[in-house]
């Protein structure tokens, strides 16, 4: 799409922060107003406009198209989003470890044990480790404490929430950098351990390198819009 406004601005709108382009309101996919609950990440989406060249390109806006996701795909029915996305509990990554070698078993141990540990305060869970990819059944009262902590999300926080289970793999991981308890490096480290590994094993490969960049992108964006939101 070519570039149709010259001016970006945001104003109040009811309880939340509207998007306008030469004052006019903007809309989402679904034709809904494209209005956020906080001035920051109104602010933050109008800069993504404001920085587009002669075309427009949504791949530089990352933030946009979460609040977009937020309004049409999430607020429709967020319990069922929220549901999908507590799925990733029965799963986690933190919970399947490498038999061997000795220093990734250390490196993973390092790196997602004290993730693992802070769920166990926070939630009062305890999820089963094992080693290997066979899937073990996680225990019905982990699983929906887990949930219930998705479910209490609004759409906006889940909307941001998503990439980060998504990319990651990990809801504990997600819900650790959602609430604090680590910061994005420490969540990316972990969400990426074991890419990270092969490459190092297996030498610099560009189209690995690519995807675990364009992932990194996605998980930052998530974690980045969840900030704008407090």
């Amino acid at each position: 799409m070519k570039r149709f406004y010259k001016q970006v601005t945001v104003a109040p709108e009811g309880p939340g922060f509207a998007l306008r382009l030469d004052e006019r309101g903007v809309k989402t996919p679904a034709r809904a107003g494209l209005v956020v609950p906080s001035a920051a990440l109104a602010d933050a989406i109008a800069q993504e406009w404001q920085a587009q060249g002669e075309e427009i390109d949504p791949r530089t806006m990352p933030l946009t198209g979460l609040a977009n996701a937020a309004i049409d795909r999430v607020a429709p029915d967020a319990q069922a989003f929220a549901a999908r996305l507590a799925e990733y509990a029965e799963s986690d990554l933190l919970c399947y470890r490498a038999e061997n070698p000795d220093t990734l078993v250390a490196r993973q141990a390092e790196r997602w044990d004290p993730i693992l540990a802070w769920a166990r305060q926070r939630f009062d869970i305890e999820l089963a480790v094992v080693c290997g990819i066979m899937h073990r059944k996680q225990s019905d009262a982990a699983v929906q404490q887990l949930a219930r902590a998705v479910a209490a999300r609004d759409p906006f926080e889940l909307a941001g929430l998503s990439p980060l289970v998504t990319v990651s793999g990990s809801l504990v991981i997600a819900l650790a950098l959602a609430e604090g308890a680590i910061d994005l490096d420490q969540a990316w480290d972990a969400a990426s351990l074991d890419e990270k590994w092969q490459l190092e094993q297996w030498g610099e490969d560009a189209e690995a390198s690519a995807a675990l960049d364009a992932r990194r992108r996605d998980f930052k964006a998530g974690a980045r819009f969840l900030e704008l939101l407090r």
